[in-house]
């Protein structure tokens, strides 16, 4: 299995990436091919979560950086919808003084910090893309779950940690597959790594997104979605995944080319089910993983890519079980598997 140094990281610390906790010894692994079926010898899927949570704060384009450096496979985050219909890439429905502040000298956005958690005015429904990209969201969330994460400047994104959208995301992987700063293997790598990207609704708080989906037919957010990666070319390098599999099936009407992954925090059924439904990935909470499911979900013509596993000896434990994919805060610990 191709493997690439980890020590490409480090040096790109030097230059402004900061992140000391990346050993440079370590190895990730490389590119999948899109077209990969399970239980071949190609290459196992390591998909940075948030970017690279473990490292930087959570889907902001430092943290998409430090795991392009890694050259993982997928980039994973997640999607909302702004104020102005805008896809804004962020995984909270609201704007949290556990990770975001206003940046001082200005005093026209909600303060996270001077208002209650759930304040509707923190909403990122209720919020301009503009006014969320003004956010500095440097904050660590979970000290002791991410000891190594830092909001030091990197090489490309320097120190933006705002709330982006989607198309700067987009824009900001082809910035890095032409930039001199990075190696050549960094560069291809960004030419081709794919983009696992969630939509957050829940049939529970529908206001989240608020754009009246009926639950069948695509909303505002899975159209704005489709356009987004159609307007890039990107249909064979994109998954959609979500909890709320209402979403999938509403965006592949209207989008047929597009790959589906369906998640789980716990068994629904017959993982065969998801596949008649469109389905072409099962992405359980990795401790659903067993012989006997990824046994079921290959028979049923699913790749098996659990979240979020950020321990080397659970990772592979799971490769060891026949997993396709990980989906890790922690990419640089992957380079063994």
């Amino acid at each position: 299995m191709k493997q690439y140094l980890v020590a490409i990281f480090a040096m790109s610390s030097m230059v402004g990436v900061g992140c000391s906790s990346a050993p440079a010894t370590q190895e990730v692994s490389a590119v999948q091919d899109p077209e990969r079926a399970q239980n071949t010898d190609k290459p196992l899927d390591i998909q940075g979560h948030r970017g690279a949570r473990g490292l930087k704060p959570e889907n902001t384009l430092p943290a998409f950086e430090a795991a392009l450096d890694l050259q993982v496979d997928t980039l994973e985050f997640d999607l909302h919808l702004s104020k102005d219909d805008r896809l804004v890439v962020w995984h909270d429905p609201f704007v949290s003084a556990k990770k975001c502040v206003v940046p001082d000298g200005v005093d026209d956005l909600p303060d996270p910090a001077a208002l209650r958690a759930k304040d509707a005015r923190l909403r990122v429904r209720n919020l301009t893309a503009d006014q969320l990209a003004r956010y500095r969201c440097t904050q660590n969330p979970d000290p002791k779950r991410f000891p190594a994460q830092d909001a030091s400047p990197t090489a490309l994104a320097g120190d933006d940690y705002g709330i982006v959208t989607l198309e700067r995301v987009f824009a900001f992987v082809e910035r890095y597959a032409q930039s001199p700063q990075k190696t050549d293997g960094q560069r291809d790598n960004a030419r081709r790594v794919r983009f696992n990207i969630e939509t957050k609704r829940k049939p529970r708080q529908p206001a989240n997104i608020g754009d009246g989906f009926d639950g069948e037919r695509p909303g505002t957010f899975e159209r704005a979605f489709v356009e987004a990666v159609e307007a890039r070319g990107l249909q064979d390098r994109v998954t959609l995944q979500s909890f709320d599999h209402r979403s999938l099936w509403a965006a592949r009407t209207i989008a047929p080319w597009l790959e589906l992954a369906a998640l789980e925090k716990k068994r629904r059924g017959p993982l065969a089910a998801l596949a008649d439904k469109g389905a072409a990935v099962w992405s359980p909470r990795h401790t659903l993983v067993t012989a006997k499911s990824v046994a079921e979900a290959h028979a049923a013509g699913l790749r098996v890519k659990p979240w979020t596993v950020n321990d080397a000896e659970r990772m592979q434990a799971l490769v060891d079980l026949g997993v396709d994919g990980i989906i890790t805060d922690r990419p640089d610990l992957a380079g063994d598997l």
